[in-house]
């Protein structure tokens, strides 16, 4: 799975308005919603939080995953918000996060969503690659980041 088929430029937003873990996740939702990926965004928003509530989706490595999947989303679908300070979490870690990437998923998806998130927790273990895009200012630079991990990944896999 290459991520960059479940994100677009317009998904990525740094610095984010919101400096807190309800307020990022709504701000990410609203950019799946203002790019067209979901069509009922309380209800996806309702979806992640409840997921949340269930367990953290901090996962260490100063990185969350916040995922949902609700029928307001027909396809696979991925946001990433770097706040513009490090915010709590309840990390599993207990370490703040400096990164977070909301996926969100229609409720059919269950196997293409555990792939995604497989995904995302495996670029975000490289230690190189995790420093760069918690050092880029831009979300330019992060998607820019993005696609040349998900390249170099690609190449590595056929040769």
């Amino acid at each position: 799975m290459d991520l960059l088929d479940i994100l677009t430029p317009e998904c990525v937003k740094a610095p984010l308005d919101a400096s807190d873990k309800r307020g990022v996740i709504d701000e990410l939702v609203d950019l799946l919603a203002d790019a067209g990926k979901a069509t009922d965004p309380q209800s996806l928003k309702d979806a992640v939080w409840a997921r949340e509530e269930t367990r953290t989706t901090g996962i260490g490595y100063s990185l969350a995953i916040p995922h949902g999947k609700c029928s307001g989303v027909s396809d696979l679908a991925m946001a990433i918000g770097k706040p513009s300070e490090p915010i709590d979490f309840k990390s599993i870690d207990k370490k703040p996060v400096k990164l977070i990437v909301l996926l969100a998923s229609p409720v059919d998806r269950t196997s293409d969503h555990i792939q995604a998130l497989a995904r995302i927790s495996r670029l975000m273990t490289q230690e190189a690659f995790r420093e760069k895009i918690y050092a880029a200012e831009t979300a330019k630079e992060i998607y820019d980041l993005l696609a040349a991990q998900e390249k170099a990944l690609a190449e590595a896999s056929v040769s």
